[in-house]
């Protein structure tokens, strides 16, 4: 058994799932999520929590089975605590602004970068450095959080660019870093 996939996920208080043959429905304070799943996984309500089962021990079953909790653990999660990714903005002159629904940075190009919310997303600038990210849906989260990132990514050699807050980024040495004879 996938140790992962036999794990119940509780419902919380506030949060109700509906499941109908494959696709599974989850109504809750900060959003509804509704997701299709493959159609070999069972997915049931039993005693206040959603039980997945799967019909044989084989590889693409065993695989699917996690996945399949996972997901909609996240959805459950999504919509009652939300997620959130929270971006750093560094270098000099570079910054972001939120005007009304768009999102609008200021990142070393000759123009501005504006990024609009999408359905679902809400953006936040606490500083003119930080970006943070919220909604419902783990992957639009993430996605959206990433396509924010690709816009300026952090370079080597300063370090300037957009990065998550936690990321590492491995610095290298200029040119001068280079054994002399």
């Amino acid at each position: 058994m996938s140790r992962i996939g036999r794990k119940h996920i509780a419902i919380p208080a506030g949060v109700e799932v509906k499941v109908n043959g494959h696709e599974v429905t989850v109504k809750g304070p900060k959003a509804t999520l509704t997701q299709e799943f493959h159609h070999d996984m069972a997915i049931a309500v039993e005693d206040g929590a959603v039980v997945v089962t799967r019909p044989s021990d084989e590889k693409e079953h065993r695989s699917l089975h996690g996945l399949t909790r996972t997901l909609i653990a996240n959805m459950v999660q999504g919509v009652s605590e939300g997620f959130s990714k929270e971006l750093e903005i560094n270098g000099v002159g570079y910054r972001a602004a939120k005007q009304g629904k768009n999102l609008v940075m200021t990142l070393g190009f000759s123009h501005q970068v504006i990024m609009p919310e999408i359905d679902g997303i809400t953006i936040d600038v606490p500083a003119p450095n930080k970006i943070i990210v919220h909604g419902a849906d783990k992957q639009k989260v993430g996605q959206f959080a990433a396509e924010i990132r690709e816009k300026r990514p952090p370079e080597p050699y300063k370090g300037k660019g957009i990065k998550y807050v936690g990321e590492t980024i491995i610095r290298k040495e200029g040119k001068a870093g280079k054994g002399k004879k």
